[in-house]
């Protein structure tokens, strides 16, 4: 029993260190430059685009012109948000694919 303790231990000090070298590695820290220079701007866009809807319709008259016919520009803005959405989401997925070879690279990189 003790034995089985002991390689648990050694496993678990061994997987630590290689996981700290990995963290530590160049290219590991290239993925998470590029993935925090991509994701940071997108959300900081899609949380101010996505919160302009309710605060100018709370706050403000400027949406409730009609834009043509009887639809107004609040509507146009609503439907808009769903057209970011899915911008966003196929952007992210074009550049996931980025991700996953920088992913692939580091795997690589970690079993020599």
């Amino acid at each position: 029993m003790a034995s089985n303790d002991s390689i648990a231990k050694e496993n678990k000090v061994s997987a630590s260190t290689e996981y700290t070298k990995i963290v530590q590695s160049q290219s590991f820290q290239e993925l998470l430059r590029k993935k925090r220079n991509f994701i940071v701007p997108l959300s900081i866009f899609f949380m101010v685009f996505y919160f302009t809807l309710p605060i100018l319709t709370s706050y403000s008259k400027v949406l409730n012109s009609y834009a043509f016919g009887t639809i107004s520009w609040a509507w146009i803005f609503a439907f808009a948000q769903f057209i970011m959405t899915w911008t966003l989401c196929i952007l992210y997925s074009k550049k996931a694919a980025t991700f996953d070879r920088l992913v692939e690279k580091i795997v690589k990189e970690a079993k020599g």
